[in-house]
């Protein structure tokens, strides 16, 4: 009988047990992009939440066990929904339900749920957005113009984005990005880590 319960087993306790091992070591890398997305370092999240910078980073490569008592500060000082920040999807459907977060003349709205090595949010920037200085952080980017115009501060350069247009460029260059004008600006946004580029394939022109 003991033989027969331990084979029963896996068809139940087994599988739940292995899908909060994945959702929890998956946590970490959703830590990084949160943080990489809003431009924070280590220090200015340690300093914010109370946490240390080697426990945040432990947490972040997966080297610490994410807990409640940790993940609820950061959640805050990320401003995300507890359950987005862990990532616990909807089962059986696959429609992502975005979740807006506001920030100061931004809203973000995130279009993938799962951690990897590609992330994509729709940004609607308001105008207003001061050019407080150009970040540099890991990672590569591209951005897509839905409406408005964009203007992208990339090193030296300075450039006005209509709709319509796209950049990639290395996020280890100064850059800023914000409302050209006195309008709103809406824009597609994927982010990658380090030395992962985009691809972008061009329709085939019609005969």
């Amino acid at each position: 009988m003991k033989n027969a319960a331990r084979k029963m087993e896996p068809n139940g306790s087994d599988r739940t047990d292995e899908g909060v091992e994945r959702t929890l070591a998956e946590v970490g890398p959703r830590l990084r992009a949160a943080r990489l997305e809003r431009g924070v370092t280590l220090s200015a999240l340690a300093e914010a939440t109370g946490i240390s910078v080697s426990t945040l980073s432990r947490l972040e490569s997966g080297q610490r066990r994410a807990t409640l008592e940790l993940l609820l500060p950061l959640a805050r000082a990320h401003q995300m929904p507890l359950d987005e920040l862990v990532g616990a999807p909807e089962v059986g459907d696959p429609r992502v339900r975005a979740v807006p977060r506001k920030m100061e003349h931004m809203t973000v709205l995130p279009l993938t749920r799962q951690p990897g090595a590609l992330q994509a949010y729709k940004m609607i920037i308001e105008p207003g957005k001061p050019c407080d200085g150009q970040r540099t952080h890991e990672g590569y980017e591209w951005i897509y113009v839905l409406s408005g115009r964009l203007r992208l501060l990339l090193a030296d350069k300075d450039l006005v984005m209509r709709a319509g247009e796209a950049a990639e460029f290395d996020t280890r260059l100064p850059h800023w990005f914000g409302p050209a004008d006195d309008a709103p600006v809406e824009v597609l946004s994927l982010f990658g880590r380090q030395g992962e580029r985009m691809h972008v394939r061009a329709r085939p022109a019609s005969r």
